[in-house]
């Protein structure tokens, strides 16, 4: 029998940003991979000042998506609703495989992302018909 998680947690004064899926944003794993054995990830994901989105259609192949916007806004388009901007205390449940393209963000945005699995496949899209 494996033995039980132990509590994980991250303090902020020790946070530790590092490059990641988009250049144009810093990521702060918050232990959730490790603690889950990658059932689950968790990220504080914070715009990198100077340099704007970079827009690409593209699709997660993952089970679970949540980002909660922390701080500052960010703007997407997604296949099925269209465009949406959000600011501190809004949230998005992405269904999985939805096509969708981060549209702007601004220098101070930093939001929480929950995933499952923690590690997961991020493909192009083309954009859907009815979208530039």
């Amino acid at each position: 029998m494996s033995p039980s998680p132990r509590t994980t947690v991250s303090h902020a004064a020790e946070a530790v940003f590092e490059t990641g899926l988009r250049s144009f944003f810093a990521y702060r794993d918050l232990g959730v991979r490790q603690a889950s054995g990658g059932a689950f990830g968790a990220h504080v994901i914070r715009a990198v000042p100077g340099q704007g989105a970079a827009p690409e259609w593209h699709s997660h192949a993952l089970g679970f998506q949540l980002v909660y916007v922390l701080r500052g806004w960010v703007t997407f388009t997604y296949e099925d609703i269209g465009t949406v901007t959000f600011h501190p205390g809004d949230s998005v449940l992405q269904p999985p495989g939805i096509r969708h393209v981060e549209v702007a963000h601004s220098e101070d945005l930093e939001l929480l992302e929950i995933t499952s699995p923690a590690d997961f496949a991020t493909q192009r899209e083309t954009p859907p018909d009815s979208f530039p």
